[in-house]
């Protein structure tokens, strides 16, 4: 998966949005990744051992620089060439791109034109200014690279209604930046009880499983809410418990549970439970 580390950012405001599904949640994206892992190439290049960080810069006109600690670039990181098999479209990078599996979006920086090996971060704007998170103390919270585990319900949602009484099937994404999704539970009644939903093959690391349950609507309120666990044993918080640990001031890495109100008149509306 790739998602960008503001994805969901509204839900930090205050106040429920009314925003489409695709609003809240759409800077998110499942494909099929092609290219030569850059562990290979540093590798016939040779690397001091004094080696901590790569750096990599784009050639687009917002300069992305991004630091990669050498761990992770010699573990999963890629030069990206195709995304599911053909080659990547120029909105996505063309000719080439660094592909993080599990980390926020914008290390994965596009029209890649250089990579660097340092024993320092560059400390670029984009990892200063911008996509550091904002802790209640005014400290500023940094390189929180690595994607938390997260779910959300797709179906239903607001950008539907229920039209009568019945079953219903409650389905959606999970996802963590570690690895594989372990379990995912839904509630239809704002956390009070919980099911095991089951969890659609494949079944993958660093990318999105689909999870479906059946649901008996009877005509009442109801708030509909996912929880996923991956197979670290990182659980997904609920919106009091990420907001405790971090505050209101941040713009980036909402992943805490959200909920979908369901009316009685069947309409779905996105509230804070």
């Amino acid at each position: 998966f790739l998602e960008c580390s503001g994805n969901s950012g509204t839900l930090w405001s205050e106040t429920p949005t009314n925003e489409s599904l695709q609003a809240i949640h759409g800077l998110l994206s499942g494909a099929e990744w092609t290219g030569v892992l850059l562990s290979t190439l540093l590798d016939e290049c040779g690397v001091s051992k004094d080696a901590k960080w790569i750096i990599a810069e784009g050639a687009d006109n917002g300069m992305m620089t991004r630091s990669i600690p050498i761990d992770k670039a010699l573990d999963d990181t890629m030069i990206a060439i195709r995304q599911n098999g053909e080659r990547i479209r120029p909105s996505q990078g063309y000719p080439m791109r660094l592909f993080n599996p599990g980390f926020e979006g914008n290390t994965s920086v596009k029209w890649l034109r250089s990579l660097y090996v340092t024993d320092r971060p560059v400390m670029s704007i984009q990892e200063t200014v911008k996509y550091t998170d904002m802790m209640p103390d005014n400290m500023s919270l940094q390189f929180t690279l690595e994607q938390d585990v997260k779910s959300i319900i797709t179906k239903p949602s607001n950008a539907m209604s229920l039209k009568q009484k019945g079953l219903y099937e409650v389905t959606g994404l999970a996802w963590s930046g570690k690895g594989r999704i372990s379990r995912v539970e839904v509630s239809a009644d704002g956390g009070k009880t919980w099911g095991d939903a089951m969890l659609q093959d494949p079944i993958l690391p660093k990318m999105l499983t689909r999870f479906r349950i059946p649901w008996q609507w009877y005509g009442g309120p109801a708030i509909l809410q996912s929880r996923a666990y991956d197979e670290f044993g990182s659980i997904q918080p609920t919106r009091n418990q990420l907001i405790a640990a971090r505050g209101r001031k941040p713009t980036y890495h909402f992943h805490a549970i959200q909920s979908w109100g369901v009316q009685s008149n069947g309409e779905i509306k996105n509230v804070y439970a």
